[in-house]
């Protein structure tokens, strides 16, 4: 008799077999296209493949965590294109960027998007409202409830994940 096959890669191609179908029907429900759910599904098991491996008690509930923190990812990059593209089609023909640099562009802030997701929340938030909607260091620490000082180094560390991210566009 064989010892049952418990190596990482064996509980991975388990895992997929088991629950890949599940998870591209959840998926699918969730966002009401095939196409983009079978993308997602894909994605949240490469996910699971290039990080550590774990064991999983309850392998629905972790797949559907994974999966719906790509949803989010995926929503967010979408707005952000759409914003992109509604402030392009707001200017005259003659004044956008050429299709190359628009694409640049959109890169560029999904880089920067990627960035400030990482970002603890207070952290993202305190930039976004001083960048994005003008707000004071003082009104952020209101909003937020935290000291103007927390504020200030918030943003000091948005600034300094951004300046990195510069440092490594081309």
């Amino acid at each position: 008799m064989c010892p049952a096959d418990t190596s990482p890669d064996h509980r991975f191609r388990q895992l997929y077999s088991d629950h890949h179908g599940w998870l591209r029907n959840w998926l699918r429900q969730r966002l009401g296209n095939t196409a983009d759910a079978a993308d997602l599904a894909q994605d949240t098991f490469i996910r699971l493949l290039t990080s550590r491996p774990v064991d999983i008690a309850a392998p629905r509930a972790y797949l559907a965590t994974v999966a719906n923190r790509l949803l989010i990812n995926l929503y967010r990059r979408r707005s952000l294109e759409q914003a992109y593209l509604d402030a392009l089609a707001s200017l005259a023909e003659d004044e956008g960027p050429c299709l190359e640099s628009q694409a640049l562009i959109l890169e560029a802030l999904h880089e920067v998007d990627r960035v400030l997701a990482r970002l603890p929340a207070n952290v993202r938030k305190a930039f976004l409202m001083s960048q994005l909607e003008g707000h004071t260091q003082e009104e952020i620490a209101a909003h937020l409830g935290i000291h103007v000082r927390s504020v200030q180094r918030h943003l000091a560390r948005a600034y300094e994940e951004c300046i990195m991210l510069a440092a490594e566009l081309p």
